[in-house]
């Protein structure tokens, strides 16, 4: 394997360069185009695969296949991350992004319902699953790699690119959704808008994987930093930091993923016209990816805590006053600043997150142990999000409804932020240390 060096050879091990980390950024970004694609054209995947009398049911029915993606993210979790951490980063990262590749184009090319009837949407969730198994299996691998590839001094920064990332992508869906709605119209958008959002995807994965292909090994890099241990490592099977993580994640996905369905809800439940709608992931991605590495720049500097503490409490706090306002004024502007205004606090912490539960665990248990926390943390809490956020607006009526879940799940993200230990600046170590 290019770039991989067994501990004890004593040969040096391949310099891992900017252009480097660039290109696992780029490939994570990618295949979080096209996971995240499918909840901005929920409700056009939903005619198209769940056709019903009721826009309710047919909301539902495509929400819920959005979910069963997250069904096997923990097994895709543990299967690629022990690949990636007995093997190696490098190959992990390509096996996943091979995956994505090819469950994305199955999609996009998938018959209506119309066409075919009942086998669509079974076809539909076969894809979803096959999505949701590869993605699980690459949030592990790819963050492992950005800590280990980075300076000790700059670990939360390089870290922050897994979240800034993810924002690009909803900047690439939003803009692709956008461009689409408005070239297209709404008849266009229903018909095949939505399947060239995904085909695009399908194109651009291929770059992905040319230039993960070049990448060298991280896995049997030699330690850096200062020789104190994970503060963590010496916790019984790490079980401290797992539900730590697992708080911590569960709070951080429930805003991603309310973010994610802003385009559906201000349709549906504001009913603004799907051209201004689709504009959201733009604005709150842009915002998400200054906010993540700002906030990693500064972890860097003072620490994992504090950032990990302030992004659960300002979301507490403001989460219900801001969906508040934008329900009140019912304009396209406090929409988009209200959203920009969560998506930025949540994200402030993303880099401190990353880095402080990867410095906390050993080096062959990262892939599959981080892996595995936040695949059941987005499974279970965000995989339930959307389709959860859908019903309680539809039983209660009430438009607050994402507000009230936001605060709810960061009551446990805070509690456990208050639990975590400092892990800034530590050394990464191996079981064997």
């Amino acid at each position: 394997m290019t770039g991989a060096v067994a501990l004890g050879t004593g040969a040096a091990p391949a310099a891992v360069l900017k252009r480097h980390v660039a290109a696992a950024v780029a490939g994570n970004a990618l295949e979080f185009y096209d996971f995240t694609t499918y909840a901005f054209f929920a409700v056009q995947v939903g005619h198209a695969f769940f056709p019903n009398k009721s826009e309710f049911i047919s909301l539902i029915l495509s929400l819920g296949t959005f979910g069963v993606g997250f069904l096997l993210r923990p097994v895709g979790a543990v299967v690629i991350g022990r690949y990636a951490d007995r093997v190696g980063r490098r190959p992990a990262m390509l096996f996943s992004l091979s995956l994505m590749g090819v469950s994305v184009l199955g999609l996009a090319l998938t018959p209506t319902f119309a066409q075919i009837g009942l086998a669509a949407p079974i076809i539909v969730l076969a894809w979803r699953l096959i999505q949701g198994f590869a993605l699980g299996g690459e949030v592990g691998p790819t963050t492992s790699y950005l800590v280990e590839a980075a300076p000790p001094q700059r670990r939360a920064l390089y870290s922050a690119w897994q979240g800034a990332s993810q924002s690009l992508a909803a900047i690439a869906g939003g803009g692709v959704g956008f461009a689409v709605a408005n070239l297209a119209g709404q008849a266009g958008l229903e018909a095949w808008g939505w399947r060239l959002a995904f085909g695009l995807g399908a194109l651009i994965l291929p770059v992905g994987y040319w230039l993960r292909r070049t990448l060298p090994e991280t896995l049997h890099r030699p330690d850096e930093g200062p020789k104190a241990h994970p503060p963590q490592a010496d916790v019984r099977g790490h079980m401290g930091i797992f539900l730590i993580g697992l708080g911590l994640i569960s709070a951080g996905t429930v805003g991603t993923y309310v973010n994610s369905f802003m385009t559906t809800y201000a349709i549906t439940t504001l009913h603004v016209p799907a051209r201004i709608s689709l504009s959201l992931p733009i604005v709150t991605g842009l915002v998400a990816v200054v906010s993540c590495l700002a906030g990693g720049v500064l972890s860097d500097r003072w620490g994992r805590k504090p950032f990990l503490v302030g992004a659960r409490a300002g979301l507490l706090i403001l989460a219900l006053p801001v969906f508040w306002l934008i329900v009140r004024n019912h304009d396209t502007w406090t929409l988009l600043a209200g959203a920009a205004l969560l998506n930025a606090i949540s994200n402030f912490g993303a880099g401190a997150l990353y880095a402080g539960l990867i410095e906390s665990m050993h080096r062959e248990l990262r892939g599959a142990g981080f892996g595995l926390v936040y695949s059941l943390a987005v499974s279970v809490v965000g995989g339930a999000t959307q389709p959860f956020i859908a019903w309680l607006i539809h039983v209660s009526g009430n438009p607050l409804s994402p507000a009230w879940c936001m605060m709810a799940v960061n009551v446990v993200g805070l509690i456990a932020a208050l639990a975590f230990r400092e892990s800034a600046h530590v050394r990464l170590v191996s079981k064997e240390v």
